[in-house]
């Protein structure tokens, strides 16, 4: 039996064994990506709107085929995007339906923040500056449980004052006020700006660009984690699947030579266009500021 000893804080210790493991399923990989390009596609339709000042902008809507085109996109973009979220929402139903409310919501395996992921992120801010330890994580960290609910928050007031603004005449016929609209063209857009800047800044640092992961964390795209990483990374996960003897049941082949390029291609397509993005933005507001 494989000993459940936790690596010690800090730095990688595990050597790589060559075993892998399943971390996500084809089809949350593949929501992953769809939700990835099309709020991309999203971001850069959009932006000109808020940045309509600025050369970019016009090249932008150039590309698109006009303003019409933009809109085309995206709002194809936002349908797929809305899509893919209620998709979700029906299978976390689903496996509350199944697996009951409590075993959904709360534990190791829930993507809902709870109490020690508090205490987790402050023994994390502490280890930030020297002060402690760096703390052991499970399946989730608190950081990618912020990022998840932040999808359902974003999809809320973005998704809503989205479908308000694409559809005025319906929600008029409704009795909806004027100002109504005002209102949400300004929340759309100044949170949809908030979210892009989050996304590809943060998000992508977490995700790809800290000195643990540098220059791309393919797992999200092949959905197979190294045991090094498993290990070193979510050491309370690893000792809690040694313990109910169900870390064998996820061991898979290492990736493909094929996968492992394609992960790789997408990864950078995605990383490119939301450092892209973000590139845009800052200009958009420099010459904001100094024109």
């Amino acid at each position: 039996m494989a000993s459940t000893t936790l690596p010690a804080s800090g730095a990688t210790t595990s050597a790589h064994s060559g075993r892998f493991y399943r971390r996500f399923q084809p089809y949350q990989r593949l929501m992953h990506a769809v939700l990835m390009f099309t709020f991309i596609g999203c971001s850069l339709t959009g932006l000109p709107l808020l940045f309509p000042y600025t050369g970019w902008a016009a090249a932008l809507v150039t590309l698109f085929g006009g303003f019409a085109g933009a809109a085309l996109i995206h709002h194809i973009c936002a349908a797929i995007m809305c899509f893919v979220f209620a998709l979700h929402v029906f299978e976390v139903i689903y496996r509350i339906a199944r697996d009951g409310l409590l075993n959904v919501l709360w534990g190791p395996n829930s993507m809902v923040p709870q109490p020690v992921d508090i205490v987790l992120m402050y023994k994390h801010m502490k280890w930030f500056v020297g002060k402690g330890e760096r703390p052991k994580f499970d399946r989730y960290t608190y950081w990618e449980k912020f990022d998840y609910m932040a999808v359902f928050w974003g999809m809320f007031i973005i998704g809503g004052s989205g479908l308000l603004l694409w559809f005025p005449e319906f929600w008029s016929s409704w009795g909806v006020p004027g100002w109504i609209f005002n209102i949400a063209t300004l929340i759309h857009g100044h949170e949809a700006l908030l979210a892009i800047g989050f996304i590809f800044t943060i998000h992508f640092f977490n995700g790809h660009l800290r000195p643990e992961k540098f220059p791309m964390d393919t797992v999200v795209f092949t959905g197979k984690l190294p045991e090094h990483e498993l290990k070193d990374e979510r050491p309370l996960e690893y000792a809690r699947l040694v313990r109910s003897n169900t870390l064998k049941s996820l061991e898979v082949a290492p990736p493909s030579p094929t996968s492992a390029t394609i992960a790789k291609l997408v990864g950078t397509a995605g990383l490119v266009l939301g450092i892209l993005t973000i590139v845009l933005i800052f200009f958009g507001l420099a010459s904001h500021l100094f024109d």
